[in-house]
């Protein structure tokens, strides 16, 4: 009987510690996103047409029809997803919430995975900082299920910044990226830092509107370390007004195996709120 009471209490305590808001890696994630505050600068400059002379002329429409002209120029950005489709491999999908910070003057990025698998918690948190790319899980909040670091991961959290940066348009002004003009409605960007570079590829509409980026340099890693060769694109759609800019709602990321193509991130599309700081 007292073996029977004791497994209901241990059962009671986990389920309660589970309930518990924070974890080692909520703490890890805030701590690396407050310590990049601290940092910044305030901005006080907004976007003007001499910020875009040097730029292919897509870029240039992009600044123009989507409002950024005459608006202050962004320190940091917070995009929020909430009930996203995630795949963890490519039989397993999940629904995860998701926060990441981007910051702009030198190339940083911090993403909190909030989920559970089998109604036990399961965290991510991805990170750049320094030059230096990570992805982690954790499980149950203390079990660490993997931790990708090195040489591919660099260059993949580095490439994810530059497909990103027309999320917080005023990174695509820095110098650590370059642009160079392919067409009316293409530009090939290059982003350098810390000794690695990576480029890509953006597609715009007539109006200027990114509609997505593609790479072959961000390396298809899985939880136990593998890589496969696999170009990758992020795919941006569904464009609102928010305070008089033009913002997608909808981000999707897409891997294209030599068998089938993956939507891996937001299948599902769930719309994405961002702010700028």
């Amino acid at each position: 009987m007292w073996i029977f009471f004791t497994i209901l209490i241990f059962i009671a305590a986990v389920v309660i510690f589970f309930q518990l808001p924070g974890s080692k890696t909520m703490s890890e994630f805030r701590d690396s996103v407050d310590s990049s505050i601290t940092k910044i600068e305030k901005q006080t400059d907004v976007f003007s047409e001499e910020d875009l002379v040097a730029l292919p002329l897509p870029v240039q429409q992009f600044f123009r029809s989507c409002g950024y002209l005459g608006t202050p120029k962004m320190s940091y950005m917070k995009a929020t997803f909430r009930n996203v489709d995630f795949k963890l491999s490519d039989k397993k999908t999940i629904k995860i919430d998701y926060v990441q910070y981007n910051f702009v003057k030198k190339p940083e990025r911090f993403a909190y995975i909030d989920s559970s698998l089998i109604c036990i918690p399961f965290e991510g948190f991805d990170s750049y900082d320094n030059g230096i790319g990570s992805m982690k899980g954790t499980f149950a909040k203390v079990i660490p299920l993997f931790n990708q670091q090195g040489e591919n991961m660099n260059r993949s959290c580095l490439v994810t910044i530059l497909a990103e940066c027309f999320l917080v348009p005023h990174v695509a002004l820095q110098d650590y990226i370059t642009w160079k003009s392919i067409d009316d409605t293409h530009s090939e960007a290059m982003i350098s830092y810390n000794g690695i570079s990576a480029s890509g590829v953006f597609t715009f509409d007539e109006n200027g509107e990114v509609l997505s980026f593609k790479t072959s340099d961000r390396a298809a890693m899985d939880m136990n370390g593998s890589v496969r060769k696999a170009e990758w694109s992020a795919v941006y759609s569904d464009y609102q007004v928010n305070n008089g800019i033009r913002q997608p709602k909808v981000l999707k990321a897409i891997w294209y195996y030599p068998k089938e193509d993956s939507v891996y991130f937001n299948e599902n599309q769930a719309g994405v709120v961002i702010e700028y700081y």
